[in-house]
């Protein structure tokens, strides 16, 4: 069993639970998550099966689509919903649509994030969330990444807790951090903040419509039906392809290095494929003259 099961994650379970329970159910030991969500984050987790699990790399590297809700009015350690309150300031007067749009697009583009406290990144190799916990300062990180788009989705004011929910819709790079997002949304309007709820809609070229739970694994299980998988050629779409005849392809499957084609692929790595049929990822050579295989796919898994 090859390819790429587009799992829909539920709440409770971490993306090693959802590994480990895929593993039992499908009886083997070759799987692999594209992707970390939190315990508390549903949504979109593909997790490569067999051969697919050579493509991780590239399919975690892709741009990610969330449905994020800020809520202005508080802040806490975590940048989210579970932790502690750090700072608190009603909304007295509702933000108004016009100036939440305004801020949202202020984000578009490439944007510096500090890297929140409770993280797995790591500062003089020790984990952020480490220090957190043994209450010890630290200096964090910053990193750039890119939102490609942003869109305002609704807002809610209550009047009782005066406090204002914000959900927008946003498509980002790799590494981007959500919580962070709604936090410097927040200041940028002029309140605390932290994400109240998220859900990755889609991750590179698959999306919810895409997905299965665990669930529906087990019914086809129990159904003696296939548990369906997307093609590894599928689930790279996102890379230019190079569609090579059969003379090339028995280069190919022996990874050898290749003059560059023409014309020439645009992305960094890029498929190569024969008939449709998966066979290779290859990327430019260090001496740029030549192009070499970054993934040799087994002969009858070139799907």
């Amino acid at each position: 069993m090859d390819g790429i099961l587009p799992l829909w994650k539920s709440t409770g379970m971490t993306s090693h639970d959802c590994v480990f329970k895929v593993r039992k159910l499908l009886g083997t030991k070759k799987v692999g998550h594209t992707g970390t969500l939190d315990p508390e984050v549903e949504g979109v987790l593909p997790i490569c099966i067999g051969e697919a699990t050579k493509i991780v790399p590239y399919l975690t590297d892709t741009t990610k689509t969330y449905r994020a809700t800020a809520t202005l009015g508080y802040s806490t350690d975590t940048e989210d919903h579970t932790g502690e309150i750090l700072q608190d300031e009603n909304v007295a007067i509702e933000v108004s649509k016009e100036a939440i749009l305004q801020v949202l697009q202020e984000f578009c583009g490439v944007i510096t994030q500090q890297v929140p406290l409770y993280s797995a990144v790591k500062v003089n190799g020790k984990k952020l969330y480490e220090y957190a916990r043994a209450n010890e300062p630290v200096e964090r990180p910053f990193r750039q990444v890119k939102i490609h788009n942003i869109r305002f989705l609704s807002t809610t004011y209550d009047k009782v807790k005066k406090t204002q929910s914000v959900e927008f819709e946003v498509t980002c790079s790799k590494g981007t951090y959500i919580r962070t997002l709604c936090v410097d949304i927040g200041k940028a309007l002029g309140f605390p903040s932290h994400m109240s709820h998220l859900v990755r809609i889609a991750t590179g070229n698959l999306s919810e419509q895409d997905t299965i739970t665990l669930d529906q694994i087990q019914e086809c299980l129990d159904q003696n039906q296939p548990v369906p998988l997307i093609s590894i050629n599928k689930g790279l779409a996102h890379l230019d392809n190079w569609a090579i005849d059969e003379k090339m392809m028995e280069k190919v499957l022996h990874g050898q290095k290749l003059p560059l084609p023409s014309p020439m692929p645009k992305t960094p790595f890029f498929r190569v494929t024969f008939h449709d049929r998966m066979v290779a990822i290859y990327q430019v050579h260090d001496n740029k003259k030549e192009i070499k295989p970054a993934r040799v796919f087994r002969l009858n898994e070139r799907k």
